[in-house]
């Protein structure tokens, strides 16, 4: 309809893709919003420089999907007020440690004040009925809506025939006959709808966010039950390397590529480090303070985990800085150490 304009939550992912793209066809004027709360798997990666399996960088899923479909795109950095949402969800965390009920509302609140402010008149999302079991019932819809203020104006097109009917429904901006009734976890509807429009989209579908990751829920756990707090750098590292703890209680962080490598030497001003003398191989992340008996120890890690070789090691704490000549550790003293003990999703 001429003169009606709406307001995109875009991830990237094809439900967000096809939701503007139905909303588009309506004549309907859309602006995407993609909210960066530092989580995203594929922005990590592309951070670190690690390559697809076909040696294709990894880009922006949102950016991607925005020039696919012809619509402006504003990145909303929310990264940090989203930490207090993953420390302290009002709603609880889903399977993992991923508060989703919390981060909509957020993200809603924000793209409701951004509507007001620039004149839009309403928000659509991709969200599926019954697709998410924590954030996508029915009940939790309506809670999200009434918390995030924009009862009424949140319209769904994927699954907007299974829910009551929006205001731009009801005052004509949008044909309810033109939406679709999509529900649960299936994806065929979709799918045969990204032929029609010749969408791109990840494959095998699934979310871009750290926080639904067994593993990384893992090393959350047991880093806030070992230090009995999380820091938001901690947030950061918990996506990054191996993570072994030692008796002491000290963790280290071991860089698997030179991308993890590279990203680490950010850190170095603020936490030990341990890294072969000549430079070659990983670098290993202190954090906290390892007693002088598990130095060699250290030292066999870094060994371990470049090129499985002997080497001289150099290991800085504060002021403090010492060369070992070790040994890869074994395998069955690296195991006890490991805080992820066995693989998890096929990750390891």
């Amino acid at each position: 309809m001429s003169g009606i304009k709406a307001l995109a939550l875009l991830s990237g992912g094809l439900d967000s893709s096809l939701a503007i793209k139905l909303i588009q066809e309506q004549g309907i004027q859309v602006y995407a919003l993609h909210f960066y709360t530092g989580f995203c798997i594929t922005e990590q990666k592309r951070r670190l420089g690690i390559k697809r399996e076909d040696g294709s960088p990894y880009v922006n899923p949102a950016l991607r999907a925005a020039v696919q479909l012809g619509v402006p795109l504003e990145i909303v950095d929310i990264s940090d007020e989203y930490f207090e949402v993953v420390l302290n969800p009002k709603y609880g965390y889903g399977a993992n440690v991923n508060p989703c009920i919390d981060c909509r509302i957020m993200m809603l609140r924000k793209a409701k004040e951004i509507m007001q402010e620039r004149g839009y008149h309403f928000v659509i999302t991709g969200e599926v009925l019954g697709q998410r079991p924590m954030s996508q019932m029915f009940p939790t819809l309506r809670l999200i809506e009434k918390e995030s203020g924009l009862e009424g104006y949140i319209l769904r097109p994927l699954s907007a025939k299974l829910l009551p009917p929006t205001i731009p429904e009801k005052l004509g901006w949008v044909d309810r006959e033109k939406l679709l009734g999509i529900r649960g976890r299936g994806r065929k509807v979709q799918i045969e709808l990204a032929k029609k429009y010749n969408l791109e989209y990840e494959q095998p579908a699934g979310g871009c966010c750290y926080l639904t990751d067994p593993n990384y829920a893992l090393k959350f756990k047991e880093a806030l039950s070992v230090e009995g707090s999380i820091t938001r750098e901690d947030l950061v590292l918990l996506s990054v390397g191996r993570h072994l703890r030692l008796p002491s209680g000290a963790k280290l962080i071991v860089a698997r590529n030179e991308g993890e490598v590279n990203f680490l030497k950010g850190f170095i001003n603020r936490y030990g480090y341990a890294k072969r003398q000549d430079n070659k191989g990983t670098l290993v992340l202190i954090k906290g303070l390892p007693t002088e008996e598990e130095y060699p120890t250290i030292a066999g890690v870094v060994c371990r985990y470049s090129k499985r070789e002997p080497a001289e090691v150099l290991i800085k704490i504060g002021d403090k800085e010492i060369c070992l000549w070790a040994e890869p550790l074994s395998e069955e003293i690296l195991e006890s150490f490991k805080i992820i003990k066995e693989k998890v999703h096929g990750v390891e």
